[in-house]
């Protein structure tokens, strides 16, 4: 028996004869784990991009005959590049389709839909059509490379509709979706013209991983509420358990899996001899300034980065933060640069840098250093271990792996964590000084908290923080979703078994 609870042999046929090379675990995701680079000779090299997720499903590629489909991201190209010996499927995509599907409705209606409407999302036909359309696309492609009972992962919200088309192009496939950004109140998607249609996409995975209970609660009220209404227009109707929905005579699962990083790595890196140096030779480039701050984000609205600048411009103003004994470095990674709302937002944020350093730097010492450009990996790194107060201050986010990445890199037990409430590491992460975003006092607080800590009370908290994101880290995420997926049909009726919601650990906290 399969996942979806019927007999193997009788779907034989579903898998097309054409295949001749077949992967028994594929991974599908918006882009393959390759970036393409132009030499200055004129040729052109693929090159591995750093990533958590390639990090932890490289092992299983290789040991299970595996496939990544994905887009190259490069218009129009259909290239299958080899690196490193990975079997990668490239999806094409048009500059039209790109404008339309991705920075259309991926990043200018679910992402802003998805992340508490703090832009206005737009909706539009034209995208929506498109969205279909690609993800149809990604769906063919999958089918074609995956071997008869094959394991499936689909990654996050530009492919939602695969998991439903690809079950009915190869319904003897075991298929997986995670979402790696949060999953918006019921109110929220009720907005989305084609809101029953997604629910009916995801609907066709056997396993269903969102990073917190919360979204897998709002997954189940609207699979039950919206996709149940199908029953009336003569389909599948559908009923909802705690943790399972049952579609006709199949069960899937909904359940959460908090993401996290190559936690072991990071830390391996951090304590070289060439970081510690790195580290160390920042801070004097930065004139040994008793507190550096470090935020370090892609440029987007739902980074919190003006709230991290208006707590800190007050707190200059109040006197309580010393602006001869402060550097705040803001890393921003440029990000969707043709977007009029993230055009008004990096010209808001560079504002209140400008405005910080003219009133309250020096000639030879500006209090906030920012950069917009991208910052090497091992320099990252070093930024990590020289900082003292790392602020990560989102109005949303679904996970945020940038403060378990900071945590990791601190094997000396020092710095402070400043983490929002609204990230979804906030609910491991409970020895970080937490604040709501929306409330400006308490991040001023936070952060005086952090600045002030008793090197014993930094110890503490950071030991803590250390024991949850070293014990939890990114393969153990990945194999508690594939273990999961594996075991999904025979475990689908339990009602009660703490995975169903919460994943594999039970409430996400540290061990103080």
């Amino acid at each position: 028996m399969t996942a979806t609870g019927e007999d193997q042999t009788d779907r034989s046929a579903d898998v097309p004869a054409e295949i001749a090379e077949t992967a028994d675990f594929v991974v599908v995701a918006n882009r393959l784990p390759v970036d393409k680079e132009t030499l200055p000779d004129g040729t052109v090299r693929w090159k591995r991009s750093p990533g958590g997720l390639v990090t932890a499903l490289e092992p299983i590629l290789r040991s299970r005959t595996g496939a990544w489909v994905g887009w190259s991201g490069v218009p129009d190209s259909a290239d299958n590049p080899v690196v490193d010996g990975l079997q990668l499927v490239s999806v094409p995509l048009s500059a039209q389709e790109i404008n339309e599907y991705y920075e259309g409705f991926s990043n200018a209606t679910l992402w802003p839909l998805y992340h508490d409407v703090l832009v206005k999302p737009e909706y539009h036909r034209e995208w929506w059509n498109a969205y279909v359309e690609v993800n149809r696309r990604f769906a063919e492609a999958a089918s074609e490379i995956a071997s008869h009972g094959a394991m499936v992962w689909i990654q996050d919200y530009q492919l939602q509709l695969v998991p439903k088309m690809l079950r009915m192009l190869r319904p003897d496939l075991r298929i997986g979706f995670f979402l790696h950004i949060p999953f918006p109140p019921v109110e929220l998607f009720m907005q989305l013209p084609w809101r029953t249609e997604i629910v009916e996409g995801l609907l066709g995975a056997d396993l269903i991983g969102f990073h917190l209970p919360g979204g897998a609660q709002n997954f189940l009220y609207l699979a039950r509420r919206l996709a149940g209404q199908a029953t009336s227009k003569g389909t599948v109707g559908v009923r909802a358990k705690f943790g399972v929905v049952q579609v006709g005579f199949r069960h899937v699962r909904v359940g959460a899996f908090p993401i996290s990083i190559d936690s072991g790595a990071l830390d391996a890196i951090s304590k070289s001899k060439k970081i510690r140096d790195r580290a160390a030779e920042l801070r004097r480039e930065l004139g040994n300034p008793r507190t550096i701050m470090l935020g370090v984000d892609r440029l987007d609205y739902t980074k919190g980065i003006d709230v991290r600048l208006k707590a800190l411009s007050e707190l200059l103003a109040e006197g309580r933060v010393d602006p001869r004994e402060t550097v705040m470095i803001q890393l921003a990674t440029p990000s969707r640069e043709r977007v009029d709302s993230y055009i008004r937002m990096r010209a808001g944020i560079e504002q209140l840098v400008g405005n910080i350093n003219g009133t309250h730097g020096e000639v030879a010492h500006q209090v906030v250093q920012y950069l917009h450009r991208p910052v090497d990996r091992d320099e990252l790194i070093a930024f990590f271990v020289a900082a003292d107060v790392m602020l990560v201050t989102p109005l949303r986010d679904g996970m945020n792996l940038v403060a378990k990445e900071y945590v990791a890199c601190r094997s000396d037990l020092g710095g402070a964590l400043v983490l929002s409430e609204f990230t979804g590491a906030a609910a491991e992460l409970r020895s970080a000084y937490q604040a709501n975003p929306y409330d400006l006092d308490g991040v001023k607080d936070a952060i005086v908290s952090a600045v002030s800590q008793t090197p014993d009370e930094g110890r503490r908290r950071m030991r803590a923080l250390r024991r949850q994101v070293l014990a939890h880290d990114v393969s153990r995420w990945a194999q508690s979703f594939l273990d999961t997926l594996a075991t999904v049909n025979e475990t689908t009726t339990s009602e009660n078994r703490g995975i169903d919601l919460v994943g594999e650990d039970g409430d996400p906290r540290e061990d103080d």
